[in-house]
């Protein structure tokens, strides 16, 4: 029965793969446009399915940015939104980045010409558009999850991989995301790996340390007021792994986790369930995501309290490297 499921899985990777190729081909030979949007591009992404820590990476890129007085703006597809409305990610930037406007469009050319437009951006930092060829980027930064680097070694849906691992050449800087979570050795070879395709790439390796727990009307309090104490948590996230394993690193003693589906909306039923299923724990506390908690806001109805653990990337290796990078885009913003 494997066998047979793996027959047809390696079906359908075929024509999904082939057309992959056949479409960056085109961008790579020209016969397929690339539009210039008159500011420098910065293109955050991956190559892969599933949560690789994107989302603390942009807010790091464009405080990054902002630190240094240029006027930036975000850009991004908007993926699991309802029409008109916010997606979680850009939710949880809004509430971490404001003031600084954020353009949600499947059109990223036309996001970003109307970010230049209305906002009078200097720069625009693209939010998972590693795979949209149509725009082009100044730098081009992909992130790689040291927890599942290559996919499984195959295109989905055989694998998790969203185009073969040859994309990587088009990468100017390669992030290595949850460094921490995998030994010197496993880093050396991910790397290695990475290198076959663009050896010339700048390496950076991060963590995301827990900075902080925070509630629905944005206090934060200190990460240790739970450690060695009871709580339940949950997610709806791509990659809960990680995200089990800041709970532990924090010291908390986790009774019962439920995962979600990826972008799960949090209708108020389930919201409700779930206030019902932690109230019967007796735990000191509920504990979620970032991207969760946006989401369901001030609607948790439950006794026990709900905090999400809040997150921040941090460079471990390679910041000077990747600084230099970024500084050609600031003076590229400036007319330099």
């Amino acid at each position: 029965m494997a066998m047979l499921a793996r027959g047809c899985l390696r079906l359908l990777e075929w024509p999904y793969t082939a057309a992959v190729r056949v479409r960056n081909w085109r961008y790579d030979t020209g016969r397929a446009a690339i539009s210039k949007v008159g500011v420098p591009v910065v293109s955050v992404g991956n190559i892969t399915l599933g949560g690789t820590g994107k989302t603390p990476a942009v807010e790091w890129l464009v405080r990054w940015f902002a630190e240094r007085g240029l006027r930036v703006a975000l850009v991004s597809r908007g993926y699991g939104a309802a029409a008109g409305e916010a997606n979680d990610e850009s939710l949880e930037l809004a509430q971490k980045l404001p003031g600084v406007p954020h353009v949600l469009d499947a059109d990223r050319v036309r996001g970003a010409r109307r970010a230049i437009a209305e906002f009078d951006c200097q720069l625009i930092v693209l939010d998972d558009a590693f795979q949209h060829r149509r725009i082009h980027r100044d730098l081009d930064i992909v992130l790689i999850d040291a927890l599942e680097p290559l996919g499984f070694g195959h295109v989905f849906p055989r694998g998790t991989l969203r185009e073969p691992l040859a994309g990587w050449q088009r990468a100017q800087v390669a992030i290595l995301t949850r460094s921490d979570l995998v030994d010197a050795s496993q880093r050396a070879e991910i790397r290695s790996h990475f290198a076959r395709y663009a050896p010339a790439a700048t390496w950076v390796e991060a963590t995301y340390p827990p900075r902080a727990l925070a509630s629905a009307d944005c206090q934060e309090r200190n990460t240790a007021e739970l450690t060695g104490r009871r709580v339940a948590a949950f997610c709806g996230i791509g990659n809960p792994a990680a995200f089990r394993h800041s709970l532990v690193q924090c010291g908390y003693h986790v009774v019962a986790m439920r995962e979600l589906p990826d972008h799960f909306s949090y209708p108020a039923g389930e919201v409700a369930a779930l206030a019902k299923w932690v109230d019967s724990l007796e735990v000191s506390s509920a504990i979620c995501t970032s991207k969760d908690l946006v989401k369901i806001g001030s609607r948790w109805p439950g006794n026990t309290p709900l905090r999400a653990l809040e997150s921040r990337l941090q460079i471990v290796a390679g910041q000077g490297e990747l600084e230099a990078c970024l500084q050609r885009m600031v003076d590229q913003a400036r007319g330099g």
